[in-house]
């Protein structure tokens, strides 16, 4: 294991600048920052997920899964032309994913966030996915970036959007669908 921290603050970042894990020192709002702050974000919000009791042990053990690989994909963006996400990551997500909807029913409607709350805690958590993924594709025109990461957080939100439609299947909840016009 790497280095710990004893002391939480440093007063390094006082003048808005931050460390990457390679040691150079970058704007704390430079496009690579906000890519894994983002991912971070994304990562306490897999956490609140995780919190919650009534989830089954699929869900979970899969969560408990990705948490660990978006701390990797943390790591990864922090240290510029490192690569910590792999094609096997993808694959998990898409074996996952596959599971996870075969008992769910075919969609015919746009499916409103909601239903129970975790329900719902997975839709936000897949709005900011999707934020990560745009933060990193924006990062990519600008420096190099692992392919696969954002293979990896596309497939991700996929992952969570069919999560809320199973937590509401399992809680018996029911599925809140967009009805045009309701506005």
């Amino acid at each position: 294991m790497g280095h710990r921290l004893s002391k939480i603050y440093t007063r390094t970042g006082d003048d808005g600048s931050t460390g990457l894990g390679s040691g150079d020192r970058v704007p704390k709002d430079s496009l690579r920052v906000e890519a894994y702050g983002t991912v971070d974000e994304l990562n306490s919000l897999t956490g609140l997920i995780l919190a919650s009791p009534e989830l089954d042990s699929d869900i979970r053990d899969v969560l408990t899964k990705v948490q660990h690989q978006l701390f990797d994909l943390g790591g990864e963006l922090s240290i510029p032309g490192s690569t910590a996400i792999s094609a096997k990551a993808v694959a998990d997500l898409e074996q996952a994913l596959d599971r996870l909807n075969a008992d769910l029913p075919p969609l015919k409607d746009f499916v409103l966030p909601g239903g129970t709350r975790v329900a719902a805690d997975c839709h936000v958590a897949r709005t900011v996915c999707r934020r990560a993924e745009r933060r990193l594709c924006t990062l990519s025109r600008e420096e190099t970036v692992n392919e696969i990461s954002l293979q990896y957080l596309n497939r991700l939100s996929d992952l969570l959007f069919v999560m809320a439609r199973a937590v509401n299947r399992n809680a018996g909840a029911a599925e809140p669908l967009w009805q045009p016009g309701q506005s």
